[in-house]
């Protein structure tokens, strides 16, 4: 029995191109194999479906045949699953079109990996591929605990990839011109033909010679060969901002790997790991900290000199202060890391209740005892 491939895509027979179209994007958006929850022999079964019915030519002889066309090898399980998940993943620089229909389009859209190769780059070979990017890199730094609180420069060195320090990454041997691709004819791409059992199968990738700009050098760079990168040491000044916390990453753009001629540099991640602090201890934009002080302190009350990120500040404790209590100090935490203003700074009093007691002592708290009750 033949598969009903309107009803697995919960359209009418005489559904439009536009109709088709919205019903396989969200079946596929539903049954995504990368999503949480997808089903990957359902998201296969639609992309069958609609690699007929979106075609026009197929789906003329699906409807004339019916069930008797998938035994007559008009169609097959799906083009090039492999290649086919590729491309909904953004992945092989290339997109399908089968006839009528641009896969890579379609799916690049609804997942946000513009399948059709990046800047402008269409089914005709208008425009170019996105030019190749370089490798990202990450590095890890140490950070004290109040480096972190309030922000530092850091100095990071590291060897990699840059440009070519006497052609600046062009490629091309100083002096020497700039002129199109012949590979490609300037377009930045190339396209290929496959036999697969839907028939011919159109991909179009970046093209190997120019690496999808259009253009190469009239005469290579003799000191890089004509890749425009070469290894060498890098020193950037990094400001870490106040208020990171453990884990942080901030990206610097483009000061990752050099992709050398025709290529967009990585970026590169720096990771802050924070060292604990042995006083303060740190949630969030907030701070915490003990305060441990007499009984007669709690009971009567009294001025202490605390330490906080600020430096020492004079805390007044309460009369009849309880054990375990908290006293806020307004805007002496983390500052935010984005917006103004700072957490606060909690202080928790801990009452050191005396094991031994003179005479004299016992008296008057059981003096005091009577009077509270």
């Amino acid at each position: 029995m033949g598969k009903d491939y309107y009803k697995i895509l919960g359209v009418e027979k005489n559904a439009s191109a536009d109709e088709l179209k919205r019903a396989f994007r969200k079946l596929a958006h539903k049954y995504h194999p990368d999503k949480q929850g997808g089903d990957e022999p359902k998201f296969k079964e639609v992309n069958e479906a609609y690699q007929v019915l979106g075609n026009t030519q197929k789906r003329k002889q699906y409807d004339q045949f019916g069930a008797d066309f998938e035994q007559q090898g008009g169609f097959g399980g799906g083009a090039g699953w492999e290649d086919f998940m590729r491309a909904a993943r953004g992945q092989g620089g290339a997109h399908f079109d089968f006839g009528d229909i641009d896969l890579g389009d379609i799916l690049g859209g609804m997942f946000g990996f513009g399948g059709r190769g990046g800047q402008g780059a269409g089914r005709g070979g208008q425009g170019r591929q996105r030019t190749r990017r370089g490798s990202d890199i990450q590095v890890d730094i140490q950070l004290g605990f109040k480096e972190a609180v309030f922000g530092v420069e850091k100095e990071i060195r590291l060897n990699k990839n840059n440009d070519c320090a006497v052609c600046n990454g062009s490629g091309a041997e100083p002096g020497s011109k700039i002129v199109k691709c012949a590979q490609c004819g300037g377009q930045g791409q190339v396209r290929q033909v496959q036999q697969t059992i839907l028939g011919a199968m159109q991909t179009v990738g970046a093209c190997p010679a120019c690496g999808g700009a259009g253009e190469r050098a009239e005469k290579s760079c003799k000191h890089c060969g004509g890749d425009g990168r070469g290894r060498s040491e890098s020193v950037y000044k990094v400001k870490i901002p106040a208020g990171v916390d453990d884990g942080s990453t901030i990206r610097l753009e483009g000061y990752g790997e050099s992709a050398g001629a025709s290529g967009a540099a990585g970026d590169l991640y720096v990771v802050a790991h924070v060292k604990p602090d042995k006083e303060f201890n740190r949630e969030g934009n907030d701070i915490f900290t003990d305060l441990r002080i007499s009984f007669p302190q709690a009971v009567f009350g009294d001025k202490v000199e605390i330490e906080t990120l600020d430096g020492k500040k004079k805390l007044i404790i309460p009369e009849g202060t309880q054990s375990h209590s908290q006293i806020r100090l307004r805007g002496l935490g983390v500052p935010y890391l984005r917006g103004n203003g700072r957490g606060d700074h909690f202080v928790r009093v801990i009452v050191d209740v005396p094991k031994k007691l003179s005479r004299q002592a016992k008296k008057i708290l059981q003096d005091l005892e009577e009077e509270t009750n």
